[in-house]
């Protein structure tokens, strides 16, 4: 068959090959398994990963992964994937009764992956940079901080008047049950030190639903929007200077 020649000039090639195929699936290794005929979409990657979608969902129904070594067959209309790893002796086997979509090409790909942080990036550039992040002088009283029953408070600063600042930090949009966490914080605080503590609370995160920022309103709560990149910058210029500088 001419599109077989096409499939295995394309693998010889390392191309991206892409398949839309009805196919059944026969995989025998660390276990077995059989997934009866289908139409999905089927990957082969040039470096032997190959990974199929049902479609729906985003997790692959079968997948072999990079190193794996594929050949392609034909027996009576029904072209045949063989995808071994010999090492551990599995095989993964694809009948395609129909194909219906066939694409490959070379891709290139160099780029650097940059991931701008995670929430514990964000806490520590807060707590190295207070002013950058959050727009005012804080001086830090602790992190993790121990509120009881109440749970664990992100940060804890103190003002330039002697106010206690509680604040909150999530990695994405803050919901209005982050306001209300942070707000079961400062209760705790304001009843065991009672009229004489002085509390301010922030909310942190890149984005707030409106919900959020209706709650924070009403229970007269602040709230800071930051960005996961400028924290990574703020902690990669402070973690570069000498320690005399940061201390």
């Amino acid at each position: 068959m001419a599109m077989i020649e096409e499939l295995r000039q394309a693998l010889y090639r390392k191309e991206t090959i892409i398949l839309v195929a009805k196919c059944s699936i026969f995989y025998e290794g660390r276990a077995s398994s059989k997934l009866s005929e289908g139409e999905r979409i089927i990957i082969i990657k040039e470096d032997g990963a190959v990974i199929v979608h049902r479609p729906f969902g985003y997790e692959p129904v079968n997948y072999q992964p990079p190193g794996s070594i594929v050949t392609i067959e034909e027996d009576r209309g029904i072209i045949k994937l063989n995808i071994l790893r010999p090492r551990i002796h599995e095989k993964m086997v694809i009948e395609i009764k129909e194909l219906k979509h066939f694409y490959s090409s070379r891709l290139e790909d160099q780029a650097e992956f940059q991931m701008w942080g995670d929430e514990e990036d964000l806490k520590q550039a807060i707590i190295l940079d207070p002013a950058g992040m959050l727009g005012e002088e804080l001086q830090l009283v602790g992190s993790e901080f121990s509120l009881g029953s109440a749970g664990y408070a992100d940060i804890v600063f103190r003002d330039k008047n002697g106010n206690l600042v509680v604040v909150e930090v999530k990695k994405k949009t803050a919901d209005v049950s982050a306001v209300y966490q942070l707000k079961r914080y400062v209760d705790k605080i304001r009843k065991e030190g009672g009229s004489n503590v002085l509390v301010r609370a922030i909310l942190v995160a890149p984005r707030f639903t409106q919900s959020a920022l209706v709650a924070l309103k009403r229970e007269g709560l602040e709230y800071r929007e930051v960005s996961l990149q400028h924290a990574r910058k703020i902690l990669k210029q402070k973690r570069s200077l000498p320690s005399f500088f940061t201390s």
